[in-house]
């Protein structure tokens, strides 16, 4: 418990120096940043309009009926991009350990929220899930809102899969540099949301760090867009997670 709470002050100390760096930068800004969501909209399962959203809703919810799962990967774009630019290192890390992909492109907790309550879950009990979600809320909700989200995300799952591991994941950095606004907004969440973890059934882990060079710039031989993983980020994120993984489902 004392580790934890030393990750969770390192990271507000983070968030905290981030935002006073970029102050200044903010102060000649002509544009004012979006105003924050209404409180508690991150909480509210909603889901989304689009065809190919249900479409691939839904063929989450076929996969899962199928059974034989042992491992879950939830998240937006950047966990769907495991079938993309990330689908050689999932074949090797993930390839034999019954793992399922529950990303969506775009999704924010809210919309995560709905698909664990209509059927992403239905029927199975996994060894462990691997949850980042969040990115995609930080244009127009604040740190807590967001946070709170993702604390409804993990006691959805504790709840409905009391038998599974929850490794939950700091949300990724984006954005060139450190004083990108965005990446300051994950950055405060993830100084709340570390505080989920619960030494047993709720892991928190940043792995944020290795997407960065050492001045903190990103680079984009590892995010192209400064958002999304290239192969080689995707083997980073597999290599940085692997040891809390092994603890759960052994060597691959």
């Amino acid at each position: 418990m004392q580790r934890r709470g030393f990750v969770c002050w390192g990271l507000g100390w983070i968030a905290g120096l981030a935002l006073a760096v970029a102050v200044p930068a903010q102060a000649v800004k002509t544009k004012a940043p979006k105003k924050p969501a209404a409180r508690g909209a991150a909480t509210a399962p909603v889901p989304r309009n689009e065809a190919w959203w249900k479409s691939r809703h839904e063929a989450m919810n076929a996969r899962v009926k199928q059974g034989n799962v042992d491992l879950v990967f939830i998240g937006d774009s950047i966990t769907q991009g495991w079938e993309g630019a990330g689908k050689e290192v999932w074949q090797e890390f993930y390839g034999k350990r019954n793992a399922v992909n529950l990303g969506i492109g775009g999704d924010q907790t809210q919309h995560v929220l709905w698909r664990l309550q209509h059927g992403n879950l239905e029927g199975i009990s996994p060894k462990l899930a691997v949850v980042m979600i969040g990115t995609n809320n930080a244009a127009a909700y604040a740190p807590e809102e967001i946070a709170a989200g993702i604390e409804a995300i993990v006691k959805t799952l504790r709840t409905r899969l009391p038998k599974t591991k929850v490794l939950l994941l700091g949300i990724f950095p984006r954005g060139a540099t450190p004083d990108d606004r965005l990446r300051q907004v994950n950055a405060k969440t993830n100084a709340l949301i570390c505080k989920l973890a619960d030494g047993q059934n709720v892991v928190f882990l940043d792995i944020g760090k290795v997407f960065l060079q050492p001045d903190g710039t990103l680079s984009k031989e590892i995010m192209p867009d400064l958002l999304h993983l290239s192969p080689k980020g995707y083997r980073l994120w597999a290599e940085a997670i692997e040891p809390e993984v092994e603890k759960v489902l052994g060597k691959r």
